[in-house]
């Protein structure tokens, strides 16, 4: 990784960056965050357990990063459901940032599936087991022609406005088998979670009227808005941070928080790129990669169904996991990718895998950040504005 900061960076500029980060210039990469910015964080990785060795399943933006979470495959594009990419496919391959096909919301860059690819939604329905996607303003705002309108902003810490929803970071709606277009609302609280007009593909919102109901789905996916989502151009660790520490305290509060897991982790490296160089486990030669070689990663060949355009693993991105049974203050070692919580999922309701050259059939298993045989009783409380703890307490 030596010197590619000094030929890849970009300056960040534009209204949506305050005047002392214009001021950086190329060198705001060259910023970290410790313990001082992302407070919470480094808290929670004092009570539970941290991944040291955890990457992006493949090089790219945040949509293969979100399609390889929920499927470990971004092969397969319809070509019927193509619409304007460009660069963005590579070898029928997802490689950048298009919008999901199959929702309303979506931009002039679109891409959709074949028929043939599954996700683990597809998975769990196939065996009756409740789940949902919740994002921050999925909720339309109106309905103008048919279709669904996603007007809703939000403000950051800062006070700056951000529109809410990014439909790129929605995995489930480039599948037409798991998808909303029109960002129906279930039917009842009670709905959520199963089949409905929603389709499992839900308002964040949605997910805290099903928990505080007693209703809360055995696989729940839950993504910010873009005010509190930390991506570094509309978002800030401490927006974030505010997200993560709410989230976590409402759902300690819960019954169901003596059997819950909760995985923390990233679509993407977002820029804030580490020094730590991953395996290439699968290789690929197309026009975008340039790894080893001009079109060249890897060895170029593809390991996984021969499909190109998935080099990988990726950069190294953090992965917390919260939860009664994760080992206290643990660092792992274990080789792990954003497919590894896919494969999680699968193992723990016996689903099976994917196919089709996933990624989920090579995944580091992540069960050595857990302790099964230890339920500890210890729920840990922050304060979202400061991230310190302000209650560590038995109450179980």
């Amino acid at each position: 990784m030596d010197k590619f900061l000094e030929f890849v960076t970009t300056a960040c500029t534009g209204a949506s960056f305050p005047a002392s980060v214009d001021a950086l210039g190329k060198a705001i990469v060259m910023g970290y965050y410790d313990g001082n910015t992302v407070t919470a964080l480094w808290n929670y990785a004092q009570y539970f357990s941290l991944n040291q060795n955890f990457y992006g399943t493949t090089f790219g933006p945040s949509t293969p990063g979100a399609m390889n979470l929920v499927s470990g495959q971004t092969h397969g594009v319809d070509p019927s459901a193509n619409i304007g990419t460009g660069t963005d496919v590579i070898a029928d391959s997802v490689v950048g940032d298009p919008d999901p096909f199959y929702d309303d919301c979506s931009g002039s860059e679109q891409v959709g599936m074949l028929n043939t690819n599954k996700n683990v939604g597809d998975l769990l329905n196939e065996k009756n087991v409740t789940w949902g996607w919740f994002q921050g303003g999925f909720r339309p705002t109106a309905i103008s022609s048919g279709k669904a309108v996603c007007g809703l902003s939000t403000n950051r810490i800062d006070g700056v406005s951000v529109s809410a929803y990014s439909a790129h970071h929605e995995p489930f709606q480039y599948y037409a088998s798991t998808s909303n277009p029109h960002h129906n609302a279930p039917a009842s609280t009670a709905e959520i979670g199963h089949n409905g007009p929603a389709n499992h593909q839900y308002d964040l919102a949605d997910f805290w009227n099903a928990a505080f109901s007693g209703h809360l789905p055995a696989v729940s996916f839950l993504k910010a808005t873009r005010a509190q989502d930390g991506h570094a151009s509309n978002s800030t660790p401490l927006d974030e941070q505010e997200f993560l520490v709410d989230t976590l305290n409402k759902l300690q509060s819960l019954e169901e928080w003596e059997s819950t897991a909760v995985f923390i982790t990233w679509d993407d490296s977002d820029g804030w790129y580490d020094h730590q160089l991953g395996n290439i486990i699968n290789g690929s030669e197309t026009t975008e990669d340039a790894f080893s070689g001009t079109g060249l990663c890897g060895n170029g060949a593809s390991a996984l169904g021969g499909f190109q355009g998935r080099c990988g693993y990726g950069p190294r991105i953090p992965l917390l996991v919260i939860s009664p049974y994760a080992k206290e203050n643990f660092v792992d070692p274990t080789l792990t990718d954003q497919s590894s919580i896919l494969r999680f999922i699968e193992d723990n309701w016996d689903l099976g895998r994917i196919g089709n050259g996933s990624f989920d059939e090579i995944a580091g298993r992540v069960t050595n950040m857990f302790s099964f045989e230890h339920n500890r009783s210890e729920r840990v409380f922050l304060d979202s504005s400061t991230g310190l703890v302000i209650a560590a307490e038995n109450s179980f």
